[in-house]
This record gives C-alpha cells, sequence and structure tokens, in this order.
C-alpha cells in the first residue's frame, strides 16, 4: 500500500451509505483500480440495547450520510467517486477534497470501536439485579456504562454502582 493513499470523507444522500460504498468497490473491481482506491468504509459501532428486559445487539452507523474512502486521489479516482450515483461530494472546502488527518481517522474508529449500551431505563424506575436484589435507579452514567441503584440493606437506604447490563425494569 502507498504512502499517498489518505482516507476522504464523502457525503451521501441519507440511507445510500452501502449502495455508495457497493458502487465505488464495483467500479473498482471492474475497471482494476485497487491501485488506486485501497479501501471503502462506512464507520460502524456495536450498541447494545436494553428494551423490555431484552438484550439485543445492533449495529449502527456512526456517521449516517458519509462513507469512507482510503484512496490516492487523481483526477480519475476523484471522477469515479463524485459521479457515483448517491454520492453528494467530498468533504472539503468547495470541490477540493480534504484528506482526513491521521489523528482524525484514528478518532473516527475507523479501524475498532467500543462497544456502547443504551438502555429505556431512566432514574426513577424500579429495577432487579443479576444478583437477585431490586431497587430504584437514582441515576445512570451512560459514559460509564453505569447506574446508580438504591437498595435496602440492613434496614437502610444504600446506594451501589452496577454495570447497566446487570440490571432490569421490574414491570409495573
Amino acid at each position: 500500500m502507498s504512502d499517498s493513499a489518505k482516507w476522504y470523507a464523502i457525503h451521501t444522500y441519507s440511507g445510500y451509505e452501502n449502495t455508495v460504498a457497493a458502487s465505488i468497490e464495483k467500479v473498482v473491481e471492474n475497471q482494476k483500480l485497487q491501485d488506486l482506491i485501497y479501501e471503502v468504509k462506512i464507520p460502524m459501532e456495536t450498541v447494545t440495547e436494553i428494551k423490555d428486559n431484552k438484550t439485543v445487539e445492533v449495529e449502527r452507523k456512526l456517521f449516517p450520510s458519509y462513507v469512507l474512502v482510503k484512496m490516492i486521489l487523481t483526477d480519475e479516482s476523484w471522477y469515479i467517486v463524485r459521479n457515483t450515483r448517491g454520492c453528494t461530494g467530498f468533504v472539503g472546502p468547495g470541490s477540493k477534497p480534504v484528506p482526513l488527518t491521521d489523528k482524525e481517522v484514528e478518532a473516527l474508529g475507523v479501524e475498532s470501536r467500543k462497544t456502547v449500551v443504551e438502555t429505556d431505563i431512566k432514574a426513577g424506575d424500579m429495577v432487579s439485579m443479576t444478583n437477585g436484589m431490586n431497587g430504584t435507579v437514582k441515576s445512570i452514567n451512560l459514559e460509564e456504562q453505569t447506574a446508580e441503584v438504591i437498595v435496602s440493606m440492613f434496614g437502610r437506604e444504600t446506594p451501589v454502582t452496577v454495570s447497566l447490563t446487570q440490571i432490569s425494569k421490574v414491570k409495573d
């Protein structure tokens, strides 16, 4: 792989990310342009959703309406990407594509992404913990993926911090 290949962000119509990525990959394969366009990615994250006491893992686009392409910018590669159906253009001022910096590529999670847990549990909800105890949610920290739950221990209200994956909503 050449050192002159850079990552570029491409803007697409909403919902066209997969179509644009597949179209670019098909043109690269058909026209044997692997030496110009190396990789096409749609940054995804795995999100664990907890709804109705069921845990489901779903893949979600990190940046809807964007596709990342690692390529050597030439008139030919620019033309192929720019004229792909569903593509509205490169991200950059005017018509000049600006490559992402190494720091941006790392921050965008092009290589990998931390798993995130989403939940419909909120402060005030009664929950059951995996250890069999019940309590009331005082607060939720989505950043840390934890909840502070108030439980009754030895006749006193005691706050405990637990992982979001260790609690489930108690049905009314």
